[in-house]
């Protein structure tokens, strides 16, 4: 299985909860928090909506970047989000899609 190293970010709502992970599979793992698989935080505050993500070469570069914008305070983020995704739309159907 090919791998496809991602920073993602997903929300509850516009301007609401933020998460951001890091996977080697997006569809899965975006699918798993879609479906509450992931026990934990997403699951508890149903922070189920894509609305960013970023491909890398490799896993280590993913992972340094997951962690420098999981240290960014919230505006930060959201900057980064509206850059690509003004209307903070779902991007779900798009990586389904694609």
């Amino acid at each position: 299985m090919e791998k496809h190293p991602c920073v993602y970010i997903l929300a509850s709502r516009r301007l609401g909860t933020l998460y951001v992970g890091v996977t080697s599979n997006l569809i899965q793992r975006v699918w798993q928090h879609r479906n509450e698989f992931v026990e934990g935080f997403t699951k508890r505050y149903k922070v189920h909506t894509l609305v960013w993500y970023e491909q890398h070469e490799n896993m280590e570069s993913a992972i340094l970047r997951e962690k420098e914008v999981k240290k960014w305070q919230l505006h930060a983020k959201i900057t980064l989000i509206e850059k690509s995704n003004p209307q903070c739309r779902d991007l779900w159907e798009d990586l389904v899609r694609a």
